[in-house]
């Protein structure tokens, strides 16, 4: 199979939401997903490290690389994921993790996936559900970089810390407010 073949049938799309050990996860347990990465984007600091990306001073969001199969899962079903796992209006950080480098976001990497990310957003702030104006934002894709190997799979790795992690910062609590019942 060349790499073309290959690459036609394999997609990306970026999210940011807030702590990303809480976002890979969701997505990691949805068919059509191959690979889940997370790491930092849309900041102007090169190679950053958690350090700097916590500190706020890099510019880069922590965020999620999600790989998959688009004949598998689409597009709009990954924002339907995204968006049940955040609050989409807290602005300047999410749940317990505050500043801007915990903010939500959608990272384009198309003409295609900006508009369906725009009329995603904008039909969900009209049904109504939500209470607050939507503050997400949608930012063009940059470079991505991957985080530390010991961010990679931490729900896998330190289950105990991060289903902790989860409940002290009131994530799970605040979803099941907007959202309903989770899955």
């Amino acid at each position: 199979m060349t790499t073309n073949a290959i690459a036609e049938k394999t997609a990306k799309a970026t999210f940011a939401a807030g702590c990303f050990w809480c976002i890979e996860k969701p997505f990691d347990h949805t068919d059509g997903v191959l690979k889940t990465t997370v790491g930092y984007t849309g900041g102007h600091t090169p190679n950053p490290t958690y350090k700097e990306v916590s500190g706020g001073a890099s510019g880069h969001i922590e965020a999620i690389e999600v790989e998959y199969d688009p004949n598998k899962v689409t597009y709009t079903q990954l924002l339907d994921i995204f968006w049940k796992n955040i609050d989409p209006t807290q602005a300047d950080g999410q749940f317990c993790d505050m500043g801007k480098q915990y903010r939500s976001a959608i990272f384009t990497h198309n003409a295609s996936q900006k508009e369906l990310a725009t009329t995603s957003r904008e039909a969900l702030d009209q049904s109504g559900v939500l209470k607050s104006k939507i503050v997400t934002e949608l930012i063009p894709a940059s470079t991505f970089y991957a985080a530390e190997d010991y961010h990679q799979d931490y729900y896998l790795k330190n289950p105990l810390r991060y289903n902790y992690y989860r409940y002290r910062c009131g994530r799970d609590q605040r979803l099941e407010e907007l959202w309903g019942t989770l899955k």
